[in-house]
């Protein structure tokens, strides 16, 4: 016999992060996550003293100035990552958007800052919706999708021949410290909202938890939509970054090489690869930690190539990814009971079957004739001699 399924209680299900059906009870434990982004601290800390040594100049001044730049572009991207990987959907297509709208920027530079991103924007805005029309209304994977795009993406690229001279003369690094203000201020707002449970739940309610074919409903595809079009623009605004503050040409590359760098770094700081969970100051610090590192590397004339630092930043980031889940799931919500079983019967020979054909066992006869009675003359149980001796 099958017992019953055992119910949860609505005090568990207030813990719940993904969906009350099937999520799980417990609030997740982020100790994992400021754990690695102390080491992450130190490795850019240790990053910076190298960088130093090897040449001082590099922090301080316009080349401080141009790093700070740098640091911006990557940090756009790497949010607009770490964004779509949160809701579930992750967005391939960052990096050929970005290579398009810095040539883009490259060839209208000199129309103006503000005439020549509308149209790169624009476009941004209509590629996001068409990735969202695909991952949310046909709700097919986005990986899929954003790949598909990428690829829609790079025939606007490859009609250059050769690399695009930078037309105007803006010069990103007189803002330089705004820029990478700006980037830090989002992602730390971004980490300590997720913090929030609703919040979390909310942003990470289109990633499966059960059948991943089943749509999630109108909120999940509603934020998914915002999520997917919010990293487009975000790397359009890297891409342009990327030509300002470049050596004054940019080369028509596939891009893809800073989608795995974006979604690297996004890994690398702790966001999940699975979706939702993610840390605090991960995604700063490790866009710090790269930038430096990239930026000493050129320094040292290593000759790495962008797509060998996206790979291992991309390994790191799996690694991490499997750290997040196996320490940071939640822990139970309490010690629940235990449904009773019954003891197993020890295995011997069946009983013998019934033989139908044989006569039941007589019953005896009852009678409607009551015994008989003792015969009358009993004592009165209150009379004196129960309660005392008679005098």
């Amino acid at each position: 016999m099958t017992s019953a399924r055992q119910t949860v209680s609505p005090a568990v299900l207030d813990d719940v992060f993904d969906d009350p059906a099937h999520g799980e009870p417990g609030r997740d434990r982020l100790g994992v996550h400021f754990g690695w982004e102390f080491v992450l601290l130190l490795a850019g800390g240790l990053l910076a003293y190298a960088l130093y040594r090897a040449d001082p100049d590099l922090l301080r001044g316009a080349a401080l100035d141009r790093l700070l730049v740098d640091g911006a572009a990557i940090g756009a991207l790497t949010l607009g990552a770490g964004l779509t990987l949160r809701a579930g959907a992750p967005n391939l297509a960052l990096g050929p958007v970005a290579v398009a709208a810095a040539l883009h920027f490259a060839e209208n530079g000199d129309r103006g800052v503000v005439a020549a991103m509308l149209p790169a924007v624009l476009f941004a805005v209509a590629t996001g919706l068409v990735l969202a029309l695909l991952v949310v209304g046909f709700h097919v994977p986005a990986w899929g999708a954003s790949l598909g795009v990428a690829l829609g993406v790079l025939v606007f690229i490859q009609q250059r021949s050769g690399p695009v001279d930078v037309q105007g003369d803006y010069d990103p690094t007189q803002h330089a410290l705004y820029l990478f203000g700006g980037f830090a201020a989002l992602a730390l707002l971004g980490g300590l909202l997720g913090m929030i449970k609703a919040v979390r739940r909310s942003v990470g309610r289109f990633r499966p938890v059960g059948d991943p074919a089943r749509r999630r409903g109108g909120v999940a595809a509603t934020i998914t939509t915002l999520s997917i079009v919010i990293s487009m623009v975000a790397a359009t605004l890297a891409g342009v970054l990327l030509a300002a503050d470049g050596t004054g040409r940019v080369a028509p590359t596939s891009g893809l090489e800073w989608s795995g760098l974006a979604i690297g770094a996004a890994l690398v700081g702790g966001t999940s690869a699975y979706g939702r969970r993610g840390g605090v100051f991960g995604t700063l610090f490790a866009v710090t930690a790269l930038t430096l590192f990239l930026a000493y590397e050129n320094q040292a004339n290593w000759d790495i190539a962008l797509a060998a630092t996206a790979a291992v930043a991309v390994a790191v980031g799996l690694v991490v990814t499997r750290l997040v889940e196996t320490f940071g799931r939640p822990r139970s919500a309490g010690d629940v009971e235990e449904e009773w079983q019954p003891e197993p019967v020890a295995p011997g020979p069946p009983p013998p079957a019934p033989n139908w054909s044989e006569e039941p066992p007589e019953r005896p006869e009852w009678s409607s004739v009551l015994p008989e009675q003792p015969p009358a003359g009993r004592t009165d149980p209150w009379g004196n001699d129960r309660w005392g001796s008679d005098r």
